[in-house]
C-alpha cells in the first residue's frame, strides 16, 4: 500500500479544531433565551455580546494569519483553544452584562477567531496542490459538523440541566483538543522534508515576508485596499456573514421559539442545516476545482437570497416550510468559502493570500456582527424577525451581482528569476 501523505493528517486535525471552534462560537445562540429568562436581559443586550464575538471572530483573522507565519500554526492554535476554554469556563460565574461582553464577546471571540476560516485557507494553500478545493470545502464543512454535534446537546443541557453546564461542556471540549493539535499539527511540508500533496516541486511564493505579525497584518490590508477585487470580495463576504452567522446562526433558534418550537427542537433544526451544509460545501469544493469561481458564487448568493425571502413564510407554516428552508438554505450555508478563497489566491498569490483573505474574512464577520445586533434590535422593537429576514435576502441578491465583477487576472510570482530562453536549435 502507498504511504498516506502527512498532509491528510494535518487536514484531519485541522478539521477537528475547526469543528470545535464552530461549536464554541455558535453556543451563544443556545444561551439567548436562558440568559433572558434568568437575568432579565433584553435580547438586544445579549445580541450586543454576540456582535462583539462575531467582530473579533473576523478581525482576529489577519493577525492570526500573521502570527501563524511568525510562530507556526501549532503554537497559535493551542493558545487559541486555551483562550476559548478559559473564557467559557469563567462564564458560569457571570452575574452582570459586562461580564457577558468580556467573556463570550472578547475572550471567546478572540479564541475562536484564531481557529477560523483563515486556518482552513492556510492549511489548504500550504499543504495541498491536488484536491485543494475539495480539502478547503471539507475544512469549511467542519463548521457545519460542529453545529451538528454541539448544538442539540448544548440545547438539551441548557433546557434540562442549566445553561452553565453548556458553558462547562464547551470549556472541557476545547481543552480536550489541545493535545491532539500539539502532537500532529505542523506549519509547512518543507518543515518535514515533504512536498505539498500533489506537488511535483516546491511552489514559488515570492520572497519571504519579514517583520512582526502586526506589521505584516496591516501590510496585507494595504495590499488589499488598493485592489478593486478586494473590495468586491470583501463586500460580498460582508453580506455572506450577515446572512449566515449573524442572522441565521444567532437568531434562528429564538425565532423558531417565537413560533412555538421547543429550544431543543429549534437547536436541532439549526444542526440539521449543518448536515446539508456538509454536503453543499463538499460539493462546492469539488466544483471549485473545475469551474469559474465567480459564476459559482453568483448562483450561491442568488439562491441563498431566495431562501431567506421565503423564511418568514416557512416559520408561519411550521414544520413543512422549515424543512424545505433547511434543505434549500443548508446546501448553501458556507458553500461560498471555497470559491472565495480560490479567487483571493488567484488575485493575491499564495504568499499574501492568508493575510489578505484574513481581512476579507474580517468583513464577513463585520457583516455577521451587524446582522446579529440589528436582528436583535428588530425583534425588540417590532416584535418579530420578518424585516431582518427579508432585508438579508435582498442583500444576497446584491452580492450575486458583485462577485461577477471580480477580474479574471491571475497572480504572477514577483522577485523570482526569469526563465532562461532556450535557442530554437542546438
Amino acid at each position: 500500500m502507498r504511504r498516506i501523505h502527512y498532509a491528510w493528517a494535518i487536514a484531519a486535525v485541522t478539521f477537528i479544531a475547526l469543528m470545535g471552534a464552530a461549536g464554541f462560537r455558535s453556543t451563544p445562540g443556545v444561551l439567548i433565551v436562558p440568559l433572558e429568562s434568568e437575568f432579565g436581559w433584553s435580547r438586544a443586550l445579549i445580541s450586543g455580546a454576540v456582535s462583539i464575538n462575531l467582530i473579533l471572530f473576523g478581525l482576529t483573522g489577519p493577525f492570526a494569519a500573521a502570527l501563524m507565519e511568525r510562530f507556526g500554526m501549532r503554537k497559535v492554535v493551542v493558545a487559541a483553544l486555551a483562550l476559548v476554554a478559559t473564557g467559557s469556563l469563567l462564564t458560569v460565574y457571570m452575574t452582570a452584562p459586562w461580564q457577558l461582553y468580556l467573556l463570550w464577546g472578547l475572550v471567546v471571540g478572540l479564541g475562536t477567531g484564531t481557529i477560523a476560516s483563515v486556518l482552513a485557507a492556510t492549511v489548504a494553500s500550504r499543504w495541498f496542490v491536488k484536491r485543494r478545493g475539495l480539502v478547503l470545502g471539507a475544512l469549511t464543512a467542519a463548521g457545519a459538523t460542529g453545529q451538528l454535534i454541539f448544538l442539540p446537546f448544548l440545547g438539551w443541557l441548557a433546557q434540562n440541566v442549566g445553561w452553565r453546564w453548556s458553558a462547562i461542556c464547551v470549556g472541557v471540549a476545547a481543552f480536550a483538543v489541545v493535545p491532539l493539535v500539539a502532537l500532529i499539527l505542523r506549519n509547512r511540508p518543507a518543515d518535514m522534508g515533504l512536498l505539498p500533496y500533489g506537488g511535483t516541486e516546491a511552489e514559488p511564493v515570492g520572497p519571504a515576508v519579514s517583520g512582526g505579525p502586526i506589521r505584516n497584518a496591516f501590510r496585507g490590508l494595504r495590499l488589499g485596499v488598493r485592489s478593486r477585487d478586494f473590495w468586491l470580495l470583501a463586500g460580498s463576504f460582508f453580506i455572506c456573514g450577515a446572512s449566515t452567522n449573524g442572522l441565521i446562526g444567532t437568531h434562528l433558534i429564538p425565532a423558531s421559539m417565537d413560533h412555538g418550537l421547543a429550544e431543543v427542537t429549534a437547536a436541532s433544526l439549526l444542526a440539521v442545516i449543518g448536515v446539508f451544509d456538509v454536503i453543499g460545501t463538499l460539493a462546492s469544493g469539488y466544483l471549485t476545482d473545475r469551474f469559474d469561481s465567480r459564476r459559482l458564487l453568483f448562483w450561491y448568493y442568488a439562491l441563498r437570497g431566495l431562501s431567506l425571502l421565503f423564511l418568514p413564510y416557512a416559520l408561519g407554516s411550521r414544520y413543512f416550510g422549515l424543512v424545505l428552508f433547511i434543505v434549500f438554505y443548508g446546501l448553501d450555508w458556507v458553500a461560498t468559502v471555497p470559491p472565495t478563497v480560490q479567487l483571493a489566491r488567484r488575485v493575491f498569490g499564495p504568499r499574501d493570500m492568508p493575510v489578505v483573505y484574513g481581512w476579507i474574512f474580517a468583513s464577513h464577520q463585520l457583516g455577521a456582527a451587524s446582522a446579529a445586533f440589528a436582528a436583535g434590535a428588530v425583534r425588540t422593537f417590532f416584535g418579530d424577525y420578518q424585516l431582518a429576514f427579508m432585508s438579508s435576502g435582498l442583500l444576497c441578491l446584491v452580492a450575486a451581482g458583485l462577485v461577477l465583477r471580480v477580474s479574471r487576472s491571475r497572480w504572477e510570482p514577483q522577485g523570482l528569476p526569469a526563465p532562461i530562453e532556450q535557442p530554437a536549435f542546438s
